[in-house]
C-alpha cells in the first residue's frame, strides 16, 4: 500500500524558486469527496498568482498548488454516487494538484469526454468554462458580433476561439507571433493581428468596418487598457478576466457614457458554486464537445519536478494552448 506521494509544496509566496519538491502523506478522501490518482495538470495563470500571494482570494501557506486536472478515481469517501473506481474524470479543486493524489469534493467532479487525452481532460475546464461565462453570461453576446481576443493562442485564447465561433461570433485575434497566428486561423478566427504592430487600435477598427469591437477579452491589463477601450464599438462590452502585466489600469467613467460602453469582471470561481449556472455552460458545452467542434489544445508538457520551469515557461508568454503537468 502507497502511505507517501510526490508533490510540489509552497511555503511562502514567490514565483518558481519557491515550488519544493517533497513527500507528503497520500491524502483520504472524508464523506463526499473523491481521491483521484492525477495523470495530468492544467497550468493556469491564476495558479502562479496564487502562489505569488496575488491571487483573488488569500493564499493559506504552506500548500500544494494546482486547481485544474485530470485523473483516475481511486476511491470514494462515504455518500458518494455516480463514479466508478478507475473512472477518468477531471476536476476544478482550487489547489492541491501538484501531487499524484488530490482529494476533491464530488460538485467539483466533471465527467470526461471518452474521446478525451488525460492531457486534454485537463486543459478543459478553466478555459472552457471561463469563455462560456465570459461570452455568453456576462457579455450575452450575440449573432455576428465581433469580439476581440487578447492572447488568443494561449489556453483561454484557444478555447475563447472556439466557443466563439458555436456562438456565430467574428472573431479578431491578438498573438504575438505569425506561429500563434496560424493556429488562431486554424481554429477560426476571421481576423489574425500581431500584438506589437504599430497602430493597433486602428487596425481592429479598420478589420470591423470602421466600428470597432462589440466585445472585447482583456487578460493583459496595465497601459495596454486604454487602447483596449479604444478598440470598442458603440454599447461594446470590454471583459475583464485576467491581468497579466500585473499593473494598474487607468479608466475614465466619462468615456464610457459616450459610446454607451460597459466593463465588466469574469470570475470562474463564483460560477462554479451556482448549479444553474453549471447546468446551463455544461449544456451548452457538451454537444460541441461530442461533435468534435471544440477540443483543447494542448500545448508543452512537463514532469511534476519540473514545474519551477512550467511556470517560467508560462511567464515567458511563449506557450500555446494550456501547458501541461504529468505527476
Amino acid at each position: 500500500m502507497l502511505h507517501s506521494m510526490k508533490a510540489i509544496q509552497v511555503y511562502r509566496p514567490g514565483g518558481p524558486e519557491v515550488l519544493e519538491l517533497t513527500n507528503l502523506p497520500k491524502p483520504s478522501p472524508g464523506a463526499g469527496q473523491v481521491l483521484i490518482k492525477v495523470e495530468a495538470v492544467g497550468l493556469n495563470f491564476a495558479d502562479i498568482l496564487y502562489v505569488a500571494g496575488e491571487y483573488l482570494v488569500r493564499t493559506r501557506y504552506p500548500m500544494v498548488p494546482g486547481m485544474e486536472f485530470a485523473g483516475l478515481v481511486d476511491e470514494m469517501g462515504q455518500g458518494v454516487e455516480g463514479l466508478q473506481v478507475g473512472q477518468r474524470v477531471a476536476a476544478l479543486g482550487g489547489s492541491g494538484a501538484f501531487a499524484e493524489y488530490a482529494v476533491v469534493p464530488t460538485r467539483s467532479v466533471l465527467p470526461v469526454p471518452p474521446q478525451f487525452s488525460a492531457a486534454e481532460a485537463a486543459a478543459f475546464p478553466v478555459s472552457y468554462f471561463t469563455a462560456y461565462f465570459a461570452l455568453h453570461t456576462q457579455a450575452q453576446a450575440r449573432p455576428g458580433e465581433w469580439v476581440l481576443i487578447q492572447a488568443a493562442a494561449g489556453a483561454l485564447g484557444t478555447a475563447s476561439i472556439q466557443i466563439a465561433k458555436a456562438m456565430d461570433l467574428r472573431v479578431v485575434a491578438l498573438a504575438s507571433s505569425e506561429e500563434k497566428l496560424t493556429l488562431c486561423r486554424n481554429l477560426g478566427a476571421d481576423v489574425t493581428l500581431l500584438n506589437t504592430q504599430d497602430n493597433l487600435v486602428d487596425a481592429v477598427k479598420n478589420a470591423t468596418e470602421g466600428r470597432g469591437v462589440d466585445v472585447l477579452m482583456e487578460v493583459v491589463g496595465g497601459a495596454g487598457f486604454a487602447h483596449s477601450l479604444g478598440m470598442l464599438a458603440y454599447r461594446g462590452r470590454l471583459l475583464v478576466i485576467g491581468s497579466a502585466s500585473r499593473e494598474m489600469a487607468q479608466i475614465y467613467p466619462v468615456g464610457l457614457m459616450k459610446g454607451n460602453q460597459s466593463v465588466m469582471g469574469v470570475w470562474l470561481t463564483p460560477f462554479l458554486s451556482d448549479p444553474a449556472e453549471m447546468q446551463a455552460a455544461t449544456a451548452f458545452l457538451i454537444p460541441l464537445v461530442a461533435s468534435g467542434q471544440i477540443k483543447p489544445v494542448v500545448g508543452e508538457r512537463f514532469k511534476l519536478e519540473e514545474a519551477a520551469r512550467a511556470f517560467a515557461f508560462v511567464q515567458s508568454r511563449k506557450n500555446t494552448g494550456k501547458v501541461i503537468l504529468e505527476p
